[in-house]
Formats: structure tokens, sequence, C-alpha cells
């Protein structure tokens, strides 16, 4: 991806044309020192405060914290009175009100090494160990870089990110290969997408439909039992729980534009998913009693540590997360899960989800408090991926296309899932700003402005 070019502003003031009917040059009076630096330096400024808060959207992070902590950089930088509107594909900014605005589109999403990247460039601004072209230049260069692991070592994260959640989910022997075949698979498929737009258009429902008839056929030969929970472990990477709980929490927080837009996406996204297998299962003529929501235990209770211990160390590898985030990462994955289990021995799904949510969401924050160069969105996102609750979404909608449930009984599921995982995150994301406002280092307010 190209790095992001300075756009002119259209109010810059042309250079003055000579007088044709001037006899004699005149005299030039020397110009104040300060004229010019002032608006060059806020162009620069705005175009630096859109790069970085694209940058940040591309990093999945939901527009409440864009714009928060866009103003407290916009703060630092000598400008408090800033205005942002930020969404889920760009944002409009003004540095002072009635000032110039910019708008800026938002790129592809960033993988986590980038965002460990972006989240260092927004410390080093506020503590003023950047300039503002340095900044800008750090962002361009962030936005292509690559994951440092040789692709093959990516690509075998795919099955052991699979086998991870299948241990999970579905811990059976025959499922667990059934898990590491497809995500080969779906592999095959995301590299087709990248080269083809009607793969890339397509790739939820052929993703679903390709897993599908493998899982499926295999079940109906009797290699396996739990089809349906099996297809859920090599789609984990595609699904959209990420998108429908940002849009909840987005809502949640006020901003109804981009909460709304990213939900109808992610619900849109998770029903392309349920067609593809829907798909499967009537071509193979699956009986409606094999789409049920069994779960197969043969591994025991070790299937579980060795499932999140595998999830955790297959995303740092996909992400491309620096080694000395990965033991971090794996804590804050640990402490969700465990949460979340808890909530679910003493309540349901939707409590287990809101405790997982607290602990992962506050877990970040802590560690991020006491180590300001660990992102914490870095450390969060991982755990974040695990609870989301796209693959009970995807089982819902396919119990219900199936006719074993009602539509309201599968919509209030839905939704009360993604409620409570939206307010954890809530709840995570307020109790540990509280905690930095309270205990982090402030900035010196005599250490020099960026510029």
């Amino acid at each position: 991806m190209e790095g992001p070019a300075a756009a002119r502003h259209p109010d810059a003031a042309e250079p003055a044309a000579s007088d044709p009917a001037a006899s004699e040059p005149a005299a030039a009076e020397p110009a104040a020192p300060n004229a010019a630096a002032a608006p060059d330096r806020e162009t620069g400024t705005r175009a630096l405060l859109a790069e970085l808060g694209t940058a940040m959207i591309a990093t999945g992070q939901p527009v409440q914290e864009i714009e928060e902590e866009l103003a407290e950089v916009s703060a630092r930088l000598g400008y408090p009175d800033v205005q942002s509107a930020v969404g889920p594909t760009g944002l409009m900014l003004t540095l002072t009100p009635g000032g110039p605005s910019t708008y800026r589109a938002a790129a592809a999403g960033l993988r986590l090494h980038q965002a460990a990247s972006v989240r260092l460039i927004r410390h080093q601004l506020l503590q003023g160990e950047l300039t503002i072209a340095a900044a800008r230049d750090e962002l361009a260069a962030t936005a292509r870089r690559p994951v440092q692991q040789p692709p093959w070592l990516v690509a075998l994260a795919w099955p052991v990110l699979a086998v991870g959640i299948a241990l999970i989910l579905q811990p059976g022997w025959a499922n667990v290969a059934a898990a590491a075949v497809c995500a080969l698979v779906v592999l095959a498929l995301v590299q087709l997408a990248g080269r083809y737009e009607v793969v890339k258009a397509l790739l939820p429902t052929l993703a679903a439909f390709a897993v599908s008839l493998v899982v499926f056929g295999a079940a109906n030969a009797g290699l396996l039992e739990g089809p349906l929970r099996t297809v859920l472990p090599p789609l984990a990477v595609l699904l959209p729980g990420a998108l429908v709980v940002n849009g909840m929490s987005e809502l949640a927080a006020g901003h109804m534009q981009a909460g709304s837009a990213r939900l109808t996406y992610g619900l849109a996204q998770l029903g392309l998913f349920a067609l593809g297998l829907l798909m499967a299962t009537a071509l193979l003529r699956v009986p409606t009693e094999t789409l049920i929501n069994l779960r197969v235990d043969e591994i025991g209770w070790a299937a579980a540590p060795v499932g999140l211990l595998l999830v955790g160390a297959s995303i740092c590898l996909m992400e491309g997360v620096p080694l000395r985030l990965q033991g971090w990462v794996l804590l804050v994955l640990s402490l969700a899960f465990g949460a979340q289990l808890a909530g679910q021995e003493l309540g349901t799904v939707a409590l287990g989800g809101f405790f997982g949510a607290v602990a992962a969401s506050l877990g970040a924050s802590i560690v991020e408090l006491r180590h300001p160069l660990l992102p914490r969105l870095v450390l969060f996102l991982p755990a974040f991926w695990l609870l989301v609750p796209g693959s009970l979404g995807l089982v819902g909608v396919t119990e219900l296309a199936a006719g074993r449930e009602s539509v309201t009984d599968v919509a209030l599921g839905l939704l009360g899932v993604a409620i409570a995982i939206s307010l954890g995150l809530l709840v995570g994301s307020s109790v540990g700003r509280a905690l930095r406002g309270r205990f982090a280092a402030p900035v010196d307010p005599s250490a020099p402005r960026p510029t």
C-alpha cells in the first residue's frame, strides 16, 4: 500500500501574479517569521491526525475510543478544540471550530504488529518524542511493513489455530483432524480472494460451502459426530463476531451511524456464511437431526488449556506479534478464557461473555498502565476474537434455517450475547480509563510540543 500523500488544501493562497503596470520593482518587505509557519504547521497537524485516526480505524478500534485518543494527541500538539467525526470507513477532522477540515478514508485492516507500531507512534507523540513530519513518515512505513515470519510459517498457523479452537469447542479426535484439513481449504480460498474480486465478494459463502461439504460428508460417512460445531473452527478467522460486538459497543456509546452500519454489515456477513452451510447440507441431503448443537468430548480436561495455548501462539504468528508481547497476549487471553468459563458455570453463555470481556479489556488496560509501551489493543484483540459470538451466531442462524429454532429464540439469544460482551467491553474500558487517569504518569506540560 502506498504511503499517505499530503493533500493540498483548497484554501491555500496562490502566489500573487506580478502587476504588468508596475514600472519599478517594489522593495520587498521582511515577512514575519511565523506568518507562513503557522498555516504550514496547522496543515501538517491536521494531516497527521487524519492519518493517525484512519490507521486506528484499520486496527479495529471502536470509534468512541478513536475520537477520545485523537483529542488527547491534538491537545498535546497545541489544538485542544479539535472536532472529529469517525466512522468505520473514514473520518472527518478539523482543528478549530469553523476552520478547514480534512476527510480521509481508512485503508485495509492492519495486522497486530502494525497496530503495535500505530500505538507506539501515538505514545511518542504524547511524550514529544516525534516531530509531526517524522510521525507521518512512521505511519506510512507502518502501513507497508510486512509480517517478519516466512510465508510458509504464517500459512502453518491457519490449521494450528483451527485445531486450537476445535480443542475448545469440539474436542474429538476426528473433529480436530477435520478442522485442520478444512483450514487449509479456507487458506486457499483466502489466497484466491486476494487475486480475484469475485472470490473476494463471495468468500464467506464459498468458505462455508467448501468446509461444510467436507465436514458433513465425513459425518454422512460415519467418520465423525457433531458436524455443526466442527464447521466453526476453520471458519473462525473469517466470522464477523468482532463486527457485531463492536457495532453494539458503538451503539451503546451513542455512535448510532457507525454502530448501526457495522452491526448491519456483520449480520449480513453472518447470513452469507449460513447460506453456504445450508447449500452444502442441501446438496448432501443432510438430515435435519444432524444440524444440532452437539458437543463431543473425547480428549478430556487437557483439551481446553492446550487449545488455548495453540490459539494464542497461532494468532501471534499470523499477525506478526513481536516476541516481547507474546507472553502478555497469552496472559490476557488466559484471563479472558478463565473469566468466561466462570461466568458460564455461574449462569449463562451471556454472563460468561460479559465476565470474559471485562477481564480482557481491563487486564489489557492494567498491563498497558504498568508498561506504557505494551499496546492495550494488541493485548486485547486476541482475547476479543475468542469471545466474540460469531460462532454462536452461525449455529443459531443455521438451526433457524433448518427449522429447529424460532426466530424469536435465535434473535434474543444472539442479541443477549452481543449485548453482554459489549457491556463487558464498556465496563472494562471505562474502569481502565479511570485507572489510567489516576495512576498514569502525567504528560509534562513544559515539554516542547512536536513540530
